[in-house]
């Protein structure tokens, strides 16, 4: 089916982008720089805003601060085509924010703010548009706990929706425990390779990918920077490489890569090739400043994917 009804739910933060940087000045020195930007960010929120330029009808579920990161990170996701009025708005707690310097080969360090993203859980879900939606992406089950993710995704799964998630929270074992109830729960985990590994102690990516299946995950899709995807059930295990780009910003390409690959398997193609259009999706993100770098669409994200 074209038509495609998804919500994502949990991280949604407020981007402010600087590039480049190749060091931060000491004492009250100042740099002058190419380029500042803000935008709609998180594993919730870029994963919504790019879902909605490839096509889908997506809402966006979670809570933001009743201040003027909010207004900017809600205007940001209604350009582009999200529903945000499942959005809470906080007035006690800020909006959640990053800085992100820039270095010049694309990779960047994080100053961080949780704020409003640690206020959201089970009491705050909107059921009946759960129960209408084909698909629910959770992105950071970590901030509310598997236990209460647990009960989202699988009132999620119990209406027939296809359940997802992304975790922000580095490699650790403790954070999989954190996690653990939602795990079963879970059609899709896409996690990167570094957080694969981390979290169930497997030095090998497929073992660690064949840990998580054993704690109940239908299916694995680990992203691995430049070397691409790689997809794991129980029938086996699929590589797909990266498309080569020009790298301008790796910020918001995992995100990227969960919205082109949802996008994939709701338009009924194989999980090898929803990671195909997962991996040019990324692509195009990485070739700018931010998550909504770029104009393109599902037929601009499937004519790179063909080449």
């Amino acid at each position: 089916m074209n038509e495609m009804t998804a919500i994502c739910m949990g991280v949604h933060v407020l981007d402010v982008l600087v590039r480049p940087v190749e060091a931060i000045p000491e004492g009250q020195g100042g740099q002058l720089v190419e380029e500042i930007r803000m935008t709609a960010a998180g594993s919730a929120g870029g994963t919504a805003l790019v879902l909605a330029k490839l096509g889908a009808r997506v809402r966006s579920a979670g809570a933001v601060g009743a201040d003027a990161l909010g207004d900017m990170l809600v205007a940001l996701l209604e350009r582009d085509g999200v529903d945000t009025s499942l959005l809470l708005r906080r007035p006690d707690v800020q909006t959640s924010a990053s800085v992100l310097p820039i270095r010049p080969d694309g990779s960047r360090p994080a100053f961080h703010v949780v704020g409003a993203n640690a206020a959201y859980g089970p009491a705050d879900a909107p059921w009946e548009a759960i129960a209408a939606s084909g698909f629910l992406h959770l992105g950071g089950p970590e901030f509310m706990g598997g236990e209460a993710a647990a009960q989202i995704l699988s009132r999620a799964r119990d209406g027939g929706a296809i359940t997802s998630a992304d975790i922000l929270a580095p490699g650790d074992s403790g954070i999989l425990e954190w996690i653990a109830p939602a795990l079963e729960h879970l059609d899709f985990l896409l996690p990167n390779d570094e957080q694969a590994t981390g979290f169930t102690g497997e030095r090998d990516l497929e073992a660690a990918c064949r840990a998580l299946i054993g704690r109940g995950v239908g299916c694995v899709a680990a992203t691995c920077g430049a070397d691409g995807v790689l997809i794991v059930d129980a029938a086996g295990a699929t590589r797909v490489p990266a498309l080569p780009v020009d790298v301008v910003d790796t910020t918001g390409c995992g995100d990227a890569f969960s919205a082109g690959f949802l996008r994939g398997l709701s338009l009924g193609r194989s999980r090898e090739e929803a990671a195909v259009l997962g991996c040019a999706t990324a692509a195009l993100v990485a070739q700018g400043l931010g998550t909504d770098h770029g104009a393109f669409d599902l037929a601009a994200a499937d004519a790179l994917g063909a080449r």
